[in-house]
């Protein structure tokens, strides 16, 4: 949107412009609340006219754009206008979702940071790409030949990609193994993860996230411990010991997890300070213990990558097949090569596309995204990589008009700060979507504000409580250090669907969620909304089973908070 001299808003053309989670244009002013129609003026020059003129028909909005109203320019410019993000970059654009009008934008074409708001991309572009029914499948398969009991050779554990398993998937192949007669196998356990290729990290990732959850080595095979499909993890429970000065216990979920323990955490005395941490060294499967945890003090748990999703998948399998009295004789899991001459006894199927992303919007999983994406390359372009993927993905968006300007991605998951998106294509993306057969879903799996059910609110579900926005607004969240986003779907108060994208990039300090969702409320109630405090800094600890954190994307956010980087 553009200001005449006369005083006329018109649009214009767009122009190209914790620890426990990750995450130059020049600079501009943002400050300046964008003018809007004078209605009382009666006469303007000619030339401002024609031009304003020519601009609305020519423009992509309604056929008969409604004059944007002044009392939600000025409220939004003054959101925007917080002293925090004094010398930063903001970009935001709210449309009719049914018109595509354009009510409010600011800085809407400049190219930002869109961490897991690029979430909302990948996910469609998988919808319809690879089908809302799509499902991932994992085998097991026989190298060699069965005599009675006995499988004289390996038995092979084939992943399809499937970002979802389970230890109790893993247990239930295994079952269907000892089930089949199979008692012994005389050679081992081999994990095929040659579905994507051996590349395990995005472009751009931080060598320092490396050993944290949102930051999983990406496989065609990988097993997730709990049930958010944290894959490619590990579970350090670490529990008191009886007197001060024991050591604590220290416990892995799995129990395969091939994890050494280096170090000790202790038992401190009754009331003292928890010190424990745990913490994976980078490129080695080894914990490094210290600290102590008083007497008496519940249990914490950490979470910790792991090297290797295959093999550490397979371990898993092969604790399993003994369970189930399957004896692998050598019992040193090894990679397969994807070159086995193999033969089908067994698989399991993931559920469809349109349920996984779920806990990918609403909890934003960084390793679904990436598994999406270098499956849409798979199965499109018969490569799982992010080269293949990424390119299909552009081919969506070209397909839907959704070009210009270019940006660029390089994942799936906007862990990258490589990727760059616009505010503007991002409400564009929200408008096309809606005349999707898959967009129901899609809207459903998007983090609802203020519902604290943790599968429904997600991200958004301890924000915006106790507003108009609550159960109202939603939409996908997207934080790093530095970089705090929201774009999603909003009803007004007269019942107009509204489809929105703020951005705000290159700020210090403690991540201003407040002043997005000033700008959701603000949207929903039709009145300038309060501004609420920023959120409490987050602990380092993993959360309690069932709460709920923010989203965000690098452990720094933290550490800045909390003294500990």
């Amino acid at each position: 949107m553009i200001t005449t001299n006369g005083g006329i808003s018109v649009d214009r053309p767009r122009l190209r412009a914790g620890r426990g989670v990750t995450e130059p244009p020049p600079p501009t002013c943002f400050l300046e609340p964008l003018l809007t129609v004078r209605l009382q003026r009666r006469t303007l020059p000619l030339a401002a006219v024609m031009l304003a003129a020519s601009l609305l028909v020519g423009s992509a909005q309604a056929d008969t754009p409604a004059p944007a109203d002044p009392t939600l320019t000025a409220d939004l410019g003054a959101i925007l206008a917080d002293a925090r993000l004094t010398n930063a970059q903001a970009g935001v654009q709210v449309i009719d979702a049914d018109t595509g009008q354009v009510l409010y934008q600011h800085q809407p074409d400049a190219l930002l940071t869109p961490a897991s708001t690029l979430k909302t991309v990948t996910s469609a572009a998988a919808l319809e790409l690879l089908g809302a029914d799509h499902r991932f499948t994992t085998e097991v398969r026989t190298a060699g030949s069965v005599y009675g009991r006995v499988l004289v050779g390996d038995l092979l554990l084939r992943g399809g990609g499937d970002p979802s398993l389970r230890p109790g998937d893993l247990d239930d192949l295994a079952a269907r193994v000892a089930d089949s007669g199979i008692t012994t196998v005389t050679g081992r356990v081999l994990a095929d993860g040659t579905r994507y290729d051996s590349t395990p990290y995005g472009p751009g990732w931080a060598w320092d996230d490396q050993p944290y959850t949102y930051s999983p080595q990406i496989s065609g095979l990988t097993v997730a411990p709990d049930s958010e499909y944290t894959m490619d993890t590990v579970q350090v429970t670490v529990t008191p010991g009886a007197n001060a000065g024991d050591d604590a216990r220290v416990s892995l979920s799995p129990a395969e997890a091939p994890m050494q323990l280096d170090g000790r955490i202790t038992t401190g005395a009754a009331g003292s300070t928890t010190t424990a941490d745990v913490e994976r060294r980078r490129s080695v499967n080894s914990l490094d213990l210290n600290g102590s945890l008083p007497i008496g003090a519940a249990p914490v748990t950490f979470w910790q990558t792991v090297e290797n999703p295959a093999v550490y998948t397979g371990d898993v399998f092969a604790g399993a097949l003994e369970r189930h009295g399957v004896h692998v004789v050598h019992d040193d899991v090894r990679a397969a090569t994807g070159t086995e001459a193999t033969q089908p006894l067994a698989s399991h199927d993931s559920a469809p596309l349109s349920e996984l992303i779920v806990p990918m919007l609403k909890l934003s999983n960084n390793g679904m995204a990436e598994h999406l994406t270098k499956e849409i390359g798979k199965v499109k372009a018969g490569q799982g990589t992010w080269t293949a993927g990424i390119t299909q993905i552009k081919s969506f968006l070209a397909a839907n008009g959704l070009t210009t300007p270019a940006g660029r991605q390089v994942d799936g998951s906007g862990l990258s700060r490589y990727d760059l998106i616009t505010p503007a294509k991002m409400t564009a993306l929200l408008k096309a979507a809606q005349t999707k057969p898959w967009y129901q879903a899609w809207y459903n799996a998007l983090p609802v504000a203020g519902n604290p059910d943790r599968l429904v609110g997600g991200t958004l579900a301890n924000r915006m409580r106790g507003t108009a926005a609550a159960n109202n607004v939603h939409a996908k969240t997207g934080s790093m250090s530095g970089v705090d986003n929201l774009t999603g779907y909003v009803t007004t108060p007269d019942g107009h669907h509204l489809a929105f994208t703020a951005m705000l990039n290159n700020f210090t300090g403690p991540v201003p969620h407040d002043i997005l969702d000033a700008v959701a409320v603000r949207l929903a109630t039709g009145h300038q909304a309060p501004t609420t405090s920023p959120a409490a800094p987050r602990s380092l600890m993993a959360p309690a089973p069932g709460s709920t954190t923010p989203d965000s994307g690098t452990r720094w956010e933290d550490c800045e908070s909390l003294h500990r980087c």
